[in-house]
Protein backbone atom coordinates (compact mmCIF):
# COMPACT_ATOMS: atom_id res chain seq x y z
CA UNK A 1 0.00 0.00 0.00
CA UNK A 2 1.83 3.60 -1.12
CA UNK A 3 2.80 5.85 1.65
CA UNK A 4 1.02 9.24 1.78
CA UNK A 5 3.42 12.10 2.50
CA UNK A 6 2.35 13.90 5.57
CA UNK A 7 2.32 17.58 4.74
CA UNK A 8 4.89 19.53 6.51
CA UNK A 9 3.80 21.80 9.20
CA UNK A 10 6.02 24.67 8.74
CA UNK A 11 3.78 28.01 8.37
CA UNK A 12 5.36 30.10 5.74
CA UNK A 13 6.73 33.26 6.51
CA UNK A 14 4.25 35.92 7.29
CA UNK A 15 4.70 38.53 4.54
CA UNK A 16 6.31 42.25 5.56
CA UNK A 17 4.38 45.37 4.82
CA UNK A 18 7.00 47.66 3.08
CA UNK A 19 7.01 51.72 1.98
CA UNK A 20 9.23 51.64 -0.70
CA UNK A 21 11.59 54.53 -1.25
CA UNK A 22 12.83 55.39 -4.77
CA UNK A 23 12.86 57.85 -7.86
CA UNK A 24 14.57 57.07 -11.56
CA UNK A 25 14.00 54.86 -13.78
CA UNK A 26 17.20 52.29 -12.38
CA UNK A 27 14.11 51.62 -9.51
CA UNK A 28 10.92 50.81 -11.25
CA UNK A 29 11.68 47.50 -11.86
CA UNK A 30 12.45 46.81 -8.32
CA UNK A 31 9.08 48.56 -7.59
CA UNK A 32 7.56 46.55 -10.51
CA UNK A 33 8.47 43.25 -8.92
CA UNK A 34 7.79 43.82 -5.49
CA UNK A 35 3.88 45.03 -6.65
CA UNK A 36 4.08 41.22 -8.17
CA UNK A 37 5.17 39.64 -5.60
CA UNK A 38 3.84 38.42 -1.77
CA UNK A 39 4.67 41.55 -0.04
CA UNK A 40 2.27 44.36 0.15
CA UNK A 41 3.93 47.66 -0.63
CA UNK A 42 1.55 49.59 0.85
CA UNK A 43 2.83 53.33 0.54
CA UNK A 44 5.54 54.72 -2.12
CA UNK A 45 7.98 58.05 -1.32
CA UNK A 46 9.43 59.55 -4.10
CA UNK A 47 10.84 63.10 -5.14
CA UNK A 48 8.67 65.93 -5.81
CA UNK A 49 7.60 66.54 -9.26
CA UNK A 50 10.66 67.64 -11.54
CA UNK A 51 10.46 69.88 -14.82
CA UNK A 52 11.10 67.30 -17.58
CA UNK A 53 11.52 67.26 -21.11
CA UNK A 54 11.79 70.03 -24.09
CA UNK A 55 9.00 71.49 -22.52
CA UNK A 56 9.53 71.71 -19.08
CA UNK A 57 6.66 70.52 -18.04
CA UNK A 58 6.33 69.81 -14.46
CA UNK A 59 6.33 65.63 -14.55
CA UNK A 60 6.25 62.88 -11.47
CA UNK A 61 9.28 60.72 -11.16
CA UNK A 62 9.34 57.55 -12.97
CA UNK A 63 8.49 55.69 -9.38
CA UNK A 64 6.01 58.05 -8.62
CA UNK A 65 4.13 57.49 -12.21
CA UNK A 66 4.13 53.80 -11.35
CA UNK A 67 2.64 54.64 -7.79
CA UNK A 68 0.12 56.80 -9.68
CA UNK A 69 -1.41 54.30 -12.33
CA UNK A 70 -1.21 51.50 -9.35
CA UNK A 71 -3.46 53.42 -7.51
CA UNK A 72 -0.78 53.27 -4.25
CA UNK A 73 -0.56 55.87 -1.63
CA UNK A 74 2.02 58.60 -2.91
CA UNK A 75 4.11 60.86 -0.52
CA UNK A 76 6.67 63.34 -2.47
CA UNK A 77 8.32 65.64 -0.07
CA UNK A 78 10.83 68.21 -0.46
CA UNK A 79 12.24 66.56 2.58
CA UNK A 80 11.60 63.35 3.76
CA UNK A 81 12.33 63.72 7.21
CA UNK A 82 9.07 66.25 7.73
CA UNK A 83 6.80 65.54 10.47
CA UNK A 84 3.71 64.84 7.99
CA UNK A 85 5.66 62.74 6.30
CA UNK A 86 7.08 60.93 9.37
CA UNK A 87 3.31 60.65 10.63
CA UNK A 88 1.70 59.40 7.01
CA UNK A 89 3.89 56.73 7.54
CA UNK A 90 3.59 55.76 10.96
CA UNK A 91 0.03 54.99 10.17
CA UNK A 92 0.77 52.40 8.22
CA UNK A 93 1.89 50.31 10.42
CA UNK A 94 4.86 49.11 8.33
CA UNK A 95 6.96 46.15 8.55
CA UNK A 96 10.17 47.33 6.82
CA UNK A 97 11.31 50.18 4.07
CA UNK A 98 13.05 49.41 0.55
CA UNK A 99 15.61 51.71 -0.70
CA UNK A 100 16.44 52.11 -4.25
CA UNK A 101 18.01 55.37 -5.40
CA UNK A 102 15.93 57.60 -3.37
CA UNK A 103 17.76 60.76 -3.67
CA UNK A 104 17.47 62.30 -0.40
CA UNK A 105 19.61 61.91 3.40
CA UNK A 106 17.00 59.50 5.30
CA UNK A 107 17.26 60.54 9.13
CA UNK A 108 17.03 58.43 11.94
CA UNK A 109 13.23 58.68 12.67
CA UNK A 110 12.61 57.76 9.39
CA UNK A 111 15.07 54.97 8.76
CA UNK A 112 14.06 53.44 12.39
CA UNK A 113 10.43 53.60 11.60
CA UNK A 114 9.41 50.30 10.52
CA UNK A 115 8.55 47.40 13.11
CA UNK A 116 11.61 45.91 12.59
CA UNK A 117 13.91 49.06 13.36
CA UNK A 118 15.24 49.61 9.60
CA UNK A 119 15.42 50.26 6.35
CA UNK A 120 17.06 47.79 3.36
CA UNK A 121 18.46 49.87 0.34
CA UNK A 122 19.96 48.09 -3.08
CA UNK A 123 23.22 49.96 -4.13
CA UNK A 124 24.69 49.02 -7.34
CA UNK A 125 27.81 47.99 -6.59
CA UNK A 126 30.02 45.62 -4.65
CA UNK A 127 30.20 47.26 -1.16
CA UNK A 128 32.15 48.35 0.11
CA UNK A 129 33.65 49.60 -3.19
CA UNK A 130 31.71 52.88 -4.87
CA UNK A 131 29.78 54.06 -1.90
CA UNK A 132 28.17 57.30 -3.16
CA UNK A 133 25.39 58.78 -5.67
CA UNK A 134 27.50 57.48 -9.32
CA UNK A 135 28.89 53.70 -8.85
CA UNK A 136 27.98 52.42 -11.97
CA UNK A 137 30.11 55.17 -13.67
CA UNK A 138 32.59 55.15 -11.64
CA UNK A 139 33.19 51.37 -12.01
CA UNK A 140 33.68 52.18 -15.65
CA UNK A 141 36.06 54.71 -15.41
CA UNK A 142 38.14 52.84 -13.17
CA UNK A 143 38.33 49.79 -15.69
CA UNK A 144 36.70 47.20 -13.27
CA UNK A 145 35.66 43.61 -14.56
CA UNK A 146 33.23 43.19 -12.67
CA UNK A 147 30.08 45.05 -10.08
CA UNK A 148 26.66 44.07 -8.41
CA UNK A 149 23.67 44.93 -5.91
CA UNK A 150 24.48 45.01 -2.71
CA UNK A 151 21.52 44.97 -0.57
CA UNK A 152 22.09 46.42 2.77
CA UNK A 153 20.78 48.13 5.78
CA UNK A 154 20.19 51.96 5.83
CA UNK A 155 22.58 53.96 8.36
CA UNK A 156 24.07 57.46 8.75
CA UNK A 157 27.43 57.09 6.55
CA UNK A 158 26.03 57.03 3.56
CA UNK A 159 25.71 53.28 1.68
CA UNK A 160 27.96 52.02 5.11
CA UNK A 161 25.76 49.51 6.92
CA UNK A 162 25.74 45.95 6.72
CA UNK A 163 25.29 43.80 3.99
CA UNK A 164 22.92 40.82 3.79
CA UNK A 165 23.05 39.63 0.40
CA UNK A 166 25.48 40.31 -2.66
CA UNK A 167 24.56 39.60 -6.91
CA UNK A 168 27.59 39.81 -9.06
CA UNK A 169 28.02 40.53 -13.15
CA UNK A 170 30.62 41.09 -15.15
CA UNK A 171 31.14 44.44 -16.84
CA UNK A 172 31.37 43.95 -20.68
CA UNK A 173 34.01 45.30 -22.40
CA UNK A 174 32.29 47.46 -24.37
CA UNK A 175 29.14 47.98 -22.43
CA UNK A 176 28.50 51.57 -21.54
CA UNK A 177 26.64 53.37 -18.78
CA UNK A 178 23.06 52.79 -19.97
CA UNK A 179 23.28 49.21 -20.94
CA UNK A 180 25.21 48.25 -17.53
CA UNK A 181 22.64 50.58 -15.75
CA UNK A 182 19.66 48.53 -17.40
CA UNK A 183 21.18 45.29 -16.39
CA UNK A 184 21.55 46.46 -13.02
CA UNK A 185 18.12 47.58 -12.44
CA UNK A 186 16.82 44.18 -13.01
CA UNK A 187 19.17 42.97 -10.34
CA UNK A 188 18.42 44.96 -8.10
CA UNK A 189 15.17 43.43 -8.68
CA UNK A 190 15.54 39.89 -7.58
CA UNK A 191 18.04 40.80 -5.01
CA UNK A 192 15.43 42.67 -2.88
CA UNK A 193 13.21 40.01 -3.42
CA UNK A 194 15.42 37.30 -2.22
CA UNK A 195 16.47 39.13 0.47
CA UNK A 196 13.08 39.93 1.67
CA UNK A 197 11.98 36.55 1.35
CA UNK A 198 15.39 36.03 4.22
CA UNK A 199 14.02 38.98 6.11
CA UNK A 200 10.76 37.70 6.38
CA UNK A 201 12.23 34.12 7.61
CA UNK A 202 14.43 35.56 10.07
CA UNK A 203 17.53 34.27 7.98
CA UNK A 204 18.98 37.20 7.11
CA UNK A 205 22.87 36.99 7.70
CA UNK A 206 24.23 40.77 8.32
CA UNK A 207 28.02 41.69 7.32
CA UNK A 208 29.67 44.49 8.29
CA UNK A 209 31.40 46.24 5.82
CA UNK A 210 35.18 46.21 6.19
CA UNK A 211 36.03 50.51 5.95
CA UNK A 212 39.65 49.90 4.98
CA UNK A 213 38.22 48.97 1.26
CA UNK A 214 35.84 51.27 1.04
CA UNK A 215 36.22 54.01 -2.04
CA UNK A 216 33.73 56.61 -3.55
CA UNK A 217 31.72 57.16 -6.11
CA UNK A 218 31.07 60.66 -5.94
CA UNK A 219 28.17 62.82 -8.45
CA UNK A 220 29.86 63.30 -11.96
CA UNK A 221 30.58 66.33 -12.59
CA UNK A 222 30.56 68.79 -15.79
CA UNK A 223 34.18 69.17 -16.26
CA UNK A 224 34.64 65.40 -16.32
CA UNK A 225 32.62 64.57 -19.38
CA UNK A 226 35.04 66.58 -21.56
CA UNK A 227 37.70 64.50 -22.98
CA UNK A 228 41.38 65.70 -22.44
CA UNK A 229 43.62 64.14 -25.58
CA UNK A 230 46.74 63.56 -23.48
CA UNK A 231 45.27 60.72 -21.47
CA UNK A 232 45.46 57.23 -22.84
CA UNK A 233 43.21 56.07 -25.50
CA UNK A 234 42.11 53.29 -23.15
CA UNK A 235 41.24 55.41 -20.50
CA UNK A 236 39.24 58.09 -23.28
CA UNK A 237 37.31 55.31 -24.53
CA UNK A 238 36.35 54.00 -20.47
CA UNK A 239 35.03 57.96 -19.98
CA UNK A 240 32.87 58.07 -23.66
CA UNK A 241 31.63 54.46 -21.93
CA UNK A 242 30.46 55.82 -18.63
CA UNK A 243 28.36 58.88 -19.86
CA UNK A 244 26.80 57.47 -22.80
CA UNK A 245 24.15 57.68 -24.23
CA UNK A 246 23.85 60.72 -21.55
CA UNK A 247 25.23 63.10 -21.06
CA UNK A 248 27.43 62.05 -23.59
CA UNK A 249 31.41 62.48 -23.35
CA UNK A 250 32.76 65.41 -25.42
CA UNK A 251 35.05 67.70 -27.38
CA UNK A 252 34.89 70.54 -29.62
CA UNK A 253 35.00 70.69 -33.19
CA UNK A 254 35.56 74.24 -34.47
CA UNK A 255 34.19 76.03 -31.40
CA UNK A 256 31.18 73.25 -31.58
CA UNK A 257 30.18 71.27 -29.07
CA UNK A 258 30.88 67.36 -30.42
CA UNK A 259 29.30 64.48 -28.05
CA UNK A 260 31.23 60.90 -28.39
CA UNK A 261 28.50 58.20 -27.61
CA UNK A 262 30.94 55.22 -29.05
CA UNK A 263 34.57 54.80 -29.61
CA UNK A 264 37.35 52.07 -29.31
CA UNK A 265 41.01 52.70 -28.57
CA UNK A 266 43.97 51.57 -31.29
CA UNK A 267 47.13 50.49 -29.97
CA UNK A 268 50.62 52.25 -31.77
CA UNK A 269 52.17 55.37 -31.73
CA UNK A 270 50.15 58.17 -31.89
CA UNK A 271 52.84 60.39 -33.61
CA UNK A 272 50.92 63.20 -34.14
CA UNK A 273 49.91 66.48 -31.17
CA UNK A 274 46.90 64.75 -28.85
CA UNK A 275 43.73 65.71 -30.55
CA UNK A 276 44.58 65.73 -34.12
CA UNK A 277 42.68 63.64 -36.22
CA UNK A 278 43.82 61.26 -39.11
CA UNK A 279 41.10 60.49 -41.59
CA UNK A 280 41.13 56.75 -42.90
CA UNK A 281 38.96 55.63 -45.78
CA UNK A 282 38.47 51.97 -45.99
CA UNK A 283 38.75 49.87 -48.72
CA UNK A 284 36.22 48.66 -50.83
CA UNK A 285 34.21 49.83 -54.44
CA UNK A 286 34.04 53.70 -54.40
CA UNK A 287 30.21 54.00 -54.02
CA UNK A 288 30.45 52.02 -50.87
CA UNK A 289 33.38 53.12 -49.41
CA UNK A 290 33.30 54.21 -45.55
CA UNK A 291 35.49 57.13 -43.79
CA UNK A 292 36.68 56.64 -40.09
CA UNK A 293 38.66 58.77 -38.08
CA UNK A 294 41.70 58.27 -35.85
CA UNK A 295 42.32 60.63 -32.93
CA UNK A 296 45.87 60.59 -31.87
CA UNK A 297 46.01 60.60 -28.36
CA UNK A 298 48.90 60.56 -25.31
CA UNK A 299 48.34 57.16 -26.04
CA UNK A 300 47.37 55.11 -28.93
CA UNK A 301 44.38 56.41 -31.23
CA UNK A 302 40.74 56.41 -30.07
CA UNK A 303 38.50 56.12 -32.99
CA UNK A 304 34.90 57.31 -32.52
CA UNK A 305 32.03 55.36 -33.61
CA UNK A 306 29.29 57.14 -33.29
CA UNK A 307 29.03 60.89 -32.93
CA UNK A 308 26.37 64.00 -32.39
CA UNK A 309 27.00 67.09 -33.16
CA UNK A 310 24.93 70.23 -31.22
CA UNK A 311 21.44 69.93 -31.65
CA UNK A 312 21.65 66.95 -33.99
CA UNK A 313 21.11 63.27 -34.34
CA UNK A 314 23.14 60.53 -33.37
CA UNK A 315 24.63 59.04 -36.52
CA UNK A 316 27.32 56.52 -37.02
CA UNK A 317 30.84 57.98 -38.19
CA UNK A 318 30.43 57.12 -41.99
CA UNK A 319 27.22 58.98 -42.22
CA UNK A 320 28.40 61.94 -39.90
CA UNK A 321 31.55 62.21 -42.34
CA UNK A 322 28.94 62.65 -45.67
CA UNK A 323 27.52 65.87 -44.17
CA UNK A 324 30.22 67.27 -42.19
CA UNK A 325 34.07 67.63 -43.72
CA UNK A 326 36.47 66.80 -41.33
CA UNK A 327 40.00 67.46 -43.15
CA UNK A 328 43.08 65.38 -42.16
CA UNK A 329 45.10 67.08 -39.76
CA UNK A 330 42.05 69.09 -38.20
CA UNK A 331 42.61 69.28 -34.22
CA UNK A 332 40.02 68.80 -31.89
CA UNK A 333 39.21 70.19 -28.52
Amino acid sequence: MPTRRRRSSALPAPALRLAFFGTPDFAVPTLERLLAGRHPVVAVVSQPDRPRGRGRRLEPSPVAAVALRSGLPLLRPERVGDAEVEHSLRELALDLGVVVAFGQFLPRRIRELPRLGYLVNGHASLLPRWRGAAPIARAILAGDARTGISVMRVEREMDAGPVALVRELAIGPEEDAGALTTRLAELCADAIAQALDAIAASTASWTEQDPAGASFAPKLGPEEMRLEWREPAAALVRRVRAFAPSPGAWTELDGERLRILAARAEAGPADDTPGSVRRQALPGPDAQRRSILRIATGDGWLVPLRVQRAGGRELDVDAFLRGREIPDGARLG
